[in-house]
């Protein structure tokens, strides 16, 4: 039997939450739907963030937050899954590996 460097690998999506507060109307003006979730792309995000007030953003995905509950209990984990060479790349990098989780997965540009 032989040891490897990792107890876990995960792999899936790399995901940032952006959450913030809005008024009923903006919500309505956006077609969104209060408590909701959507998956969007880049100029539905920036469309949206133009229109939101102040935000917090909190790094996830099943598969990353597996792995950072792991490190957390002192496992070996590691994460596989690309985001790309922006802010919230970059915030997502640094949180999983702020995390104790291993992710090497370059940027996408």
């Amino acid at each position: 039997m032989t040891s490897s460097a990792l107890d876990v690998l995960a792999i899936g999506n790399a995901i940032v939450d952006v959450l913030s507060r809005a008024e009923e109307d903006v919500l309505a003006r956006h077609g969104m739907v209060k408590g909701g979730m959507a998956l969007i792309d880049e100029a539905r995000a920036e469309e949206v963030y133009a229109a939101m007030g102040p935000g917090t953003e909190a790094s996830g995905g099943s598969a990353a937050n597996t792995a950072a509950g792991i490190a957390s209990l002192g496992g070996r984990a590691g994460f596989v899954g690309r985001v790309k060479a922006d802010t919230l790349g970059t915030v997502f990098g640094h949180d999983i590996r702020a995390a104790g989780v291993a992710y090497a997965t370059a940027a996408a540009t």
